[in-house]
């Protein structure tokens, strides 16, 4: 055909086209597999993701659970603990009951010994001073006649030389009866007596009424109720009287350790006086305003017994008559019936080494008295020490030291319960009650303690009350008697600088201590 040609063209081209069309279709396909192949990728790294987050679930699952079971694990044991401890407690309750009863019962049968032994004693003594005065009765009546009748005979020969009749007689008559002139000496002889017993009797008295019923005069605050007290003010002794034991910390904050140590020291105490025992001396050291006489008040109200805080700046003053007041101070104490607690603040002020310090000799017989009143334990008072420098102290008055107890600067925790406890004594109690001139404003009190309480490192409790206090006055100076946030942070900035320059004089004067020591050496070699 003249067409074979073009046909044979066109059935080529018809070739390849269906080639073309077939590639297409193969590259078509490979796109696919390619993309079945990127989306199976992406499926399996979405799974891997969400398998990875399902386990991050689980696990912090687990570990709340396992938390939550540690947690529980630890209330039970601290609960089964406490159990322990209430069961321990109650065991030996009861055998200190046992124990008080038996000794109870052994000193009234010793009591009742000692009684029947003390009225034997009594009626042995009574006759035997009935038999000597009557031996002595007649040895005396002998005597007094013999000097009457030497008298009588002196008179009748003055009275036969020189006297007159009318008196002579009438003299003569006083002195021939023999009756007269018996009941004229034995009224002198009685009246004489009688004036040297009651002046005895008035000595004696005086001082009984001074040691019983007078506060010495080294004693600067004491619980013990006196006479006068009582009749100046009857309501409040009477509410003394009748209130009960507090809590030997309430009030106090301490570290949860030292809080520990002070809670056995009240415990024994108590148990000491409930069991009139001997009572244990304690000291009391660390730097100012740390709570060592709050505790010192409280522990003698927890433990039922009355207490006198005495300072030892008061001691050096009184020159000789320190001797005299000291050992009145320990008669006194010897009288309380409840136990005293004495506590003596600043104690290094003369209790200081009588070897290597220079003090004087009323001070020295004033550390003396102090020692011989001290050197055995008593039933009748416990003494505190306090003091700033403990290492000044006489090595005498440590071997009487039977615990040493460290009151150091509160830490973080501390500082911010005595922040919440003073805030709320000294603004929030007295501003949510009405009574006085104060208001506070709104902002977040409990937030705002815990920044105050990260502000004042370093500080001790009594200033922390005292910057309460001072949010107190700002208070009453201010216009409206509004406390704002911004008057406290002011106080507080206000401390904080106190507080440094305080410290920095601290450290100068530390600095001119040490150089002033190490220049004696070079003195006393020149």
């Amino acid at each position: 055909s003249g067409h074979a040609k073009e046909a044979l063209n066109l059935a080529q081209l018809q070739e390849q086209t269906l080639q073309l069309e077939q590639q297409s279709k193969v590259k078509e396909y490979e796109a696919a597999i390619e993309q079945l192949k990127n989306d199976q990728i992406r499926v399996q790294a979405e799974e891997r993701r969400k398998t990875l987050n399902e386990e991050t679930r689980q696990h912090q699952a687990r570990a709340q659970y396992q938390d939550k079971l540690a947690r529980q694990r630890y209330e039970e044991q601290l609960r089964q603990q406490q159990l322990l401890n209430e069961e321990n407690l109650r065991k030996q309750e009861e055998s200190v009951q046992k124990q008080e009863a038996m000794r109870r019962a052994t000193v009234e049968r010793e009591m009742e010994l000692r009684h029947k032994n003390e009225m034997l004693r009594i009626e042995a003594e009574v006759r035997a001073r009935a038999k000597a005065e009557r031996e002595n009765a007649d040895l005396i009546r002998e005597q007094i006649r013999l000097k009457a009748a030497e008298h009588r005979q002196t008179v009748l020969d003055s009275l036969n030389r020189t006297a007159g009749t009318l008196f002579g007689e009438g003299f003569r008559a006083f002195v021939t009866d023999w009756d007269k002139v018996t009941a004229t000496v034995a009224g002198l002889t009685l009246l004489a007596v009688g004036i040297y017993t009651a002046k005895n009797a008035t000595g004696v008295a005086g001082r009984y009424i001074e040691a019983r019923l007078g506060k010495p005069s080294l004693v600067r605050e004491t619980s013990r109720i006196t006479v006068l007290e009582a009749l100046k003010h009857p309501i409040t002794v009477g509410k003394r009287l009748t209130s009960k034991a507090q809590d030997a910390l309430e009030g106090v904050v301490l570290s949860p350790k030292l809080e520990e140590r002070v809670r056995d020291i009240a415990i024994a105490t108590r148990n000491t006086k409930k069991n009139k025992s001997l009572y244990r001396n304690i000291l009391m050291y660390g730097p100012p305003g740390t709570g060592k006489t709050l505790f010192a008040k409280k522990l003698a109200m927890h433990s039922g017994m009355d207490y006198a805080i005495m300072t030892g700046g008061d001691v050096a003053p009184m020159g000789r008559e320190g001797v005299t007041a000291m050992h009145k101070v320990f008669d006194w104490a010897n009288t309380s019936r409840r136990g005293l607690l004495l506590f003596v603040d600043e104690a290094d002020a003369f209790l200081r080494k009588r070897a290597t310090e220079k003090i004087s000799e009323d001070l020295r017989a004033t550390l003396n008295a102090f020692l011989h009143r001290t050197g055995q334990h008593s039933n009748k008072f416990m003494l505190v020490l306090a003091s700033n420098q403990p290492e000044q102290f006489d090595w005498a008055i440590n071997d009487r030291i039977d615990e040493m107890v460290n009151f150091d600067l509160p830490q973080l925790e501390e500082r911010e319960r005595l922040v919440r406890m003073y805030f709320d004594k000294h603004v929030l109690k007295p501003a949510t009650e009405g009574k006085q001139r104060l208001k506070l404003a709104q902002f977040d009190y409990g937030k705002k303690c815990s920044e105050i309480a990260k502000l004042t490192e370093g500080m001790s409790g009594r200033e922390i009350s005292q910057l309460a206090v001072a949010w107190q006055a700002a208070a009453y100076a201010s216009s409206d008697g509004i406390l704002t946030e911004a008057m406290i942070d002011a106080r507080v900035t206000d401390a904080v600088q106190q507080h440094q320059q305080k410290m920095e004089w601290l450290k100068t004067e530390g600095k001119e201590a040490s150089q002033e020591s190490r220049s004696c050496p070079s003195i006393l070699c020149c």
